[in-house]
């Protein structure tokens, strides 16, 4: 039961790091926002592979 666990949680801090590291780019809000809300659908589509939706 570990392995999807650990799984899980790179895959949370993984997106915790990139919404960051999004948010100290030079540009405008409509593009942040834009590349926010692509990176929280990617990661929320890899955690239910790690929860065996998929």
């Amino acid at each position: 039961m570990e392995g999807p666990l650990i799984g899980i949680l790179i895959t949370v801090l993984v997106i915790f790091l990139v919404l960051y590291l999004i948010g100290m780019l030079p540009i405008d809000g409509r593009a942040k926002q834009i590349i926010r809300i692509i990176v929280i659908i990617i990661g929320i589509i890899s955690l239910l592979k790690y929860l065996a939706v998929f």
